[in-house]
């Protein structure tokens, strides 16, 4: 099995991504300029949310490319972001059918490697087929086989301090939840809007959010299980709201992403206290599409970890209220 068979990471593609590809395609002379830098910034933006996902250093990663340079992305075909402190990475689109990807010019030098995003006819989601590294390719190629392509793994290979999947780090991240209610949010957990980009998938987690209540707040994580379930990813939704001046009132729910309607069975969920006493579990079966711990209080300024685990799969995460 090739590494384009087995490496389809999917990303979905909120509001937010279109609105800014729709505003730098309408800056364009002609509709084909338009569409390849619609492509093009899409592309960027799901390599974006992807090392989000990674607490790799973003935060102004999208600024420093020349994709959102107005002038350079008028002149050229590129689709580059930046690493801080490292250097650029090409987001290349391939389109349905393409069995490779054409480098211009213009991202042939300065550039640590090529990620593969492969577009379909719906734009509300993408697939990372795989990564590439510079100095491994011809410097007088200007096409890559997506066969030759390396697992996104091969990545991290040029970003020292990282990992290659988001579950190892997880746990070594601790997630204010009272800093939520003033609308600051850790760069992996996103609006829900962002998360589900199917519009019934949308609806069916907003209508459990808000029957929590309307003052409250939720985002949500995406878990990619990786090739041991299928490629398939979850979200992890975290919703809170004030119980009284001391508590707050928690629900945390396992929704599937994308076109997946059910579940894996035998997933489990697990709520811990600080001492590491399991206070919660649930077990999913092969019909659920999504499972839920019974809400629970906390007090400001108390911890507790929400554990997902599959087989040997597991993934922990430390909030503090």
């Amino acid at each position: 099995m090739s590494s384009t068979e087995t490496l389809c990471l999917k990303i979905p593609l909120g509001q937010q991504a279109h609105a800014i590809a729709r505003e730098f395609a309408l800056e364009q002379t002609t509709p084909q300029k338009g569409k390849q830098i619609y492509l093009n910034t899409l592309a960027v933006y799901a390599v974006y949310t992807y090392l989000k996902w990674l607490h790799i250093d973003t935060d102004t990663a999208l600024e420093k490319g020349d994709s959102w340079h107005p002038r350079k992305r008028a002149l050229f075909d590129v689709a580059d972001l930046v690493i801080l402190n490292i250097g650029k990475l090409e987001c290349r689109p391939v389109k349905p059918g393409e069995t490779a990807i054409y480098l211009p010019p213009e991202v042939m030098k300065n550039r640590i490697g090529y990620v593969v995003v492969q577009f379909s006819e719906r734009l509300q989601e993408v697939q990372l087929l795989g990564f590439v590294r510079t100095t491994t390719i011809s410097t007088t190629s200007e096409q890559i086989s997506l066969a030759s392509l390396k697992p996104l793994n091969f990545l991290f290979d040029c970003i020292p301090n990282t990992v290659a999947h988001p579950a190892l780090r997880a746990s070594q991240i601790q997630v204010n939840l009272s800093q939520w209610f003033e609308n600051l949010f850790e760069n992996s957990w996103m609006a829900l809007e962002e998360v589900f980009s199917n519009i019934n998938e949308k609806k069916f987690a907003l209508r459990n959010v808000s029957s929590f209540g309307e003052n409250s707040v939720a985002r949500a994580k995406i878990i990619d299980l990786g090739l041991k379930l299928g490629n398939q990813s979850l979200v992890l939704l975290v919703a809170l709201a004030l119980f009284s001046q001391q508590k707050v009132e928690i629900l945390v729910q396992i929704h599937p992403l994308s076109e997946k309607l059910y579940l894996p069975s035998n997933l489990r969920i697990n709520l811990f206290s600080n001492t590491g006493k399991i206070i919660q579990e649930v077990v999913s079966r092969s019909n659920d599409n999504f499972i839920q711990l019974k809400r629970f209080r906390g007090d400001f300024g108390e911890s507790f970890h929400i554990q997902v685990s599959h087989g040997n799969f597991t993934i922990k995460e430390t909030f503090v209220i």
